[in-house]
């Protein structure tokens, strides 16, 4: 018998996430790779437990991510995106709580490009008046 999975879709930056939810104990795998040993930083895990403590599901669900492109913050956005969309798929009713928060919204920010003549996208050359 085919168990059930819920999946959601997260991007962030150059981050794209792919989530599944499976009915579990609250074990959370990014890449074959215990969260604790995938991302160093406690502040990020917290990022990516979000939107399961907002929704009050913290134990409920094993999280499984492929997760790829991007840094550990871009990649933390992504899969906390991602949770929040599969999330919907097990419970339209949490759509209202997860809007509230700001986790069901793609982040557009993305990095400004390089200009020619300046040495990034902003930043000018050094001015000398000599």
């Amino acid at each position: 018998m085919a168990q059930v999975q819920y999946i959601g879709t997260g991007r962030r930056k150059s981050s794209v996430a792919r989530v599944r939810l499976v009915p579990g104990d609250g074990k959370i795998v990014i890449n074959g790779r215990d969260v604790e040993n995938y991302i160093p930083f406690e502040a990020l895990r917290t990022v990516i437990k979000q939107p399961l403590v907002a929704t009050e599901t913290t134990g409920s669900y094993d999280v499984l991510v492929n997760v790829h492109g991007g840094g550990y913050t871009g990649q933390a956005g992504a899969i906390r995106h991602g949770i929040a969309r599969a999330l919907l798929n097990v419970d339209p009713e949490y759509r209202a709580v997860l809007k509230r928060a700001g986790y069901l919204t793609r982040d557009a920010r993305m990095k400004e490009r390089k200009k020619y003549g300046l040495k990034a996208a902003r930043r000018a050359p050094q001015f000398s008046k000599r």
